[in-house]
């Protein structure tokens, strides 16, 4: 698409951000600047500092690339995530391509991978081993592959729809390193059993009578990557099962949950034999992932 234009009525790009803004912020969207910004760039294939330079300077737009912005913006007014409209999730240092079906990656689910990749390369050894159970896009999986490169890492999925962005992500980043399976995570990985380093899950947790605050997550993710049952960790008792089953002594369970489910949860694992169960918190302060030894 164009950038620039003659035509003496075009908006430039300080109109149009300011207009994108307004709207968004009208729309309830958290990070309207942000999200305006990035929306430009995606439509024109810009960065988003290329866009604040364009807006400081002045520069026009065509009539039709204010168009296409205009209906991007639209659909992130009506709260359709960012993601699904640029096709684009960043985690770490990936992009990984998302869409109906399969659940978006979140920034703080960045830091819990933290937890196992910390975990595979303190492992002693030529090739340590890592499984994600219930990998939707991929993320935490070939975040693993690719910042431990000696790794090797096995992504467990169960949902055909988020299997499809699975795919292609596997597909897009290329590591060697990693391999995906359609699996049950109850049934994951039988030949690795006693073998395993560090297994590492972002189950759905939300307990299913609770209704999720953002439309985003209400809205467009899919149920099968939200809901947990009557308490929210019906699917974490099964990783804890099948983590039980694939570590060998001494190795590492790491799992994202919900900000008011560590007590329960520490409980849980406690009950099921895992040893120093130790809670974590995110940037803003929030319980959000638990770790604990075979």
């Amino acid at each position: 698409m164009t950038t620039t234009t003659d035509r003496a009525d075009s908006p430039n790009f300080d109109e149009v951000r300011r207009s994108a803004t307004a709207i968004l912020t009208r729309a309830g969207v958290e990070n309207a600047d942000v999200d305006a910004e990035l929306l430009i760039g995606h439509v024109l294939g810009l960065s988003r500092g290329q866009v604040q330079a364009k807006a400081v300077t002045g520069t026009a737009i065509s009539v039709d690339d204010a168009a296409a912005i205009s209906a991007a913006v639209e659909r992130r007014a009506a709260r359709e995530p960012l993601q699904h409209i640029t096709g684009i999730a960043p985690f770490r240092s990936l992009e990984l391509e998302v869409g109906p079906g399969v659940f978006v990656p979140r920034p703080e689910t960045e830091q819990v991978a933290q937890f196992a990749i910390d975990a595979l390369s303190a492992v002693a050894g030529a090739a340590p081993i890592g499984v994600d159970l219930g990998t939707g896009s991929g993320a935490i999986a070939l975040a693993m592959a690719t910042e431990v490169p000696h790794a090797i890492v096995h992504a467990v999925e169960n949902s055909a729809p988020a299997f499809v962005w699975t795919k292609r992500n596997f597909a897009r980043i290329g590591a060697d390193n990693a391999t995906l399976v359609f699996v049950d995570l109850a049934d994951a990985l039988p030949e690795l059993d006693g073998t395993v380093d560090v297994v590492i899950s972002n189950p759905p947790y939300i307990p299913a009578g609770a209704i999720p605050r953002d439309p985003e997550v209400r809205l467009f993710d899919p149920e099968h990557a939200l809901y947990g049952g009557a308490d929210g960790l019906d699917v974490v008792r099964q990783v804890s099962a099948t983590a039980r089953r694939l570590l060998h002594p001494g190795g590492t369970l790491v799992l994202e949950h919900g900000e008011l489910q560590a007590a329960a949860l520490a409980v849980l694992l406690s009950e099921d034999g895992w040893s120093a169960v130790a809670t974590h918190r995110d940037l803003l302060g929030r319980d959000r992932a638990t770790t604990a030894l075979r």
